[in-house]
């Protein structure tokens, strides 16, 4: 029952995020708001919504290994299986702009992440900090985005043609709120149903919040990439991985640590955190030839991710790498 549960909560989620960024994306056309500031703002939250959502519940019923574990194991699996997926199907031409500032700020969001894991808590002014780190890089964003394009290298979903349905301020509104409500029950379950599979298969809540709620909540950022992988536009999916992985970390574990401070699991100081660093750095290297990432780099992501989704699953594996 925990999986049907669990099915439940993820196309509650999917579902309610769709609802949110269509919804929310015809209100503001409606009020005349101008594409750049729907791509920065309410697309780029609505795909994000789930991974906010799943942490804050998280943290809130004492799950600490699932709010911290979705963040990370988020951003491992945008990198290594949502980027390896889009650049196997198709190759990704990418231009150095996209790392000018926000590939360096990727890595700095990381490191500065790693710091904290190690740590051992999130406490509340590191939430308060990390909220304000997102609040400077938001705005500079703005400053420096003076067309839609730029808006994709800043990350945060700005492939805003999405067909403004409903046609209606009223409409719109009621479908925005139905997706809020429908990711908020998608979360619960989800959290819920995920915490009970763990207790059963023996699994800890960490291990569960890296994989199954990490890659679920992820969904929205794999269906954007490899759409966009599929128009050409290797910018706008390679900045949409970008710009998700720095609001993971900057905006869900700031918010997250302001609602309730977390302690960090001794696994994911050990090997998870290190995992995300990794793939950042890898990422970067990737794309910082200049010459896209290709076929083959896409093979070595999605494999890299295979490795360590068999390190998390086989207790084998995990004796001999002494974890």
């Amino acid at each position: 029952m925990a999986f049907v549960i669990l099915a439940i909560g993820l196309v509650l989620l999917l579902a309610g995020g769709e609802a949110l960024v269509r919804g929310s994306v015809a209100f503001a056309k409606r009020l005349g708001v101008s594409p750049l500031v729907i791509g920065l703002t309410l697309v780029g939250f609505g795909t994000s919504t789930p991974e906010l959502v799943a942490s804050v519940q998280a943290a809130l019923i004492g799950a600490p290994g699932i709010a911290v574990g979705n963040i990370i194991g988020s951003n491992i699996a945008n990198i290594l299986l949502i980027l390896g997926i889009a650049s196997m199907l198709v190759p990704l031409d990418t231009s150095r702009s996209v790392l000018r500032r926000d590939g360096a700020m990727l890595f700095a969001a990381s490191f500065i992440m790693t710091g904290v894991v190690i740590s051992g808590s999130m406490e509340r002014w590191v939430g308060m900090a990390l909220v304000v780190g997102l609040a400077i890089y938001t705005i500079a964003t703005f400053v420096s985005a003076g067309r839609k394009a730029e808006a994709a290298s800043a990350g945060l979903d700005a492939d805003t043609d999405v067909d403004p349905w409903p046609r209606s301020v009223v409409g719109s509104l009621g479908l925005t709120v139905a997706g809020i409500a429908g990711v908020v029950v998608g979360a619960d379950l989800l959290v819920d149903s995920a915490i009970e599979i763990a207790k059963f298969a023996g699994i800890s809540e960490a291990v569960i919040g890296l994989t199954v709620v990490a890659v679920g909540t992820s969904l929205p950022e794999l269906v954007t990439s490899i759409i966009a992988a599929f128009r050409r536009q290797g910018d706008v999916a390679l900045g949409n991985i970008i710009g998700s992985n720095i609001f993971n970390i900057l905006g869900i574990a700031g918010v997250t640590a302001l609602v309730s401070p977390i302690p960090i699991p001794a696994a994911i100081v050990r090997l998870d955190v290190w995992v995300m660093l990794a793939a950042s750095a890898l990422l970067i290297a990737f794309a910082a030839s200049g010459r896209g990432i290709s076929r083959k780099q896409g093979a070595v992501l999605f494999v890299c991710y295979g490795f360590y989704l068999a390190t998390q699953f086989s207790p084998g594996i995990r004796a001999t790498l002494g974890l």
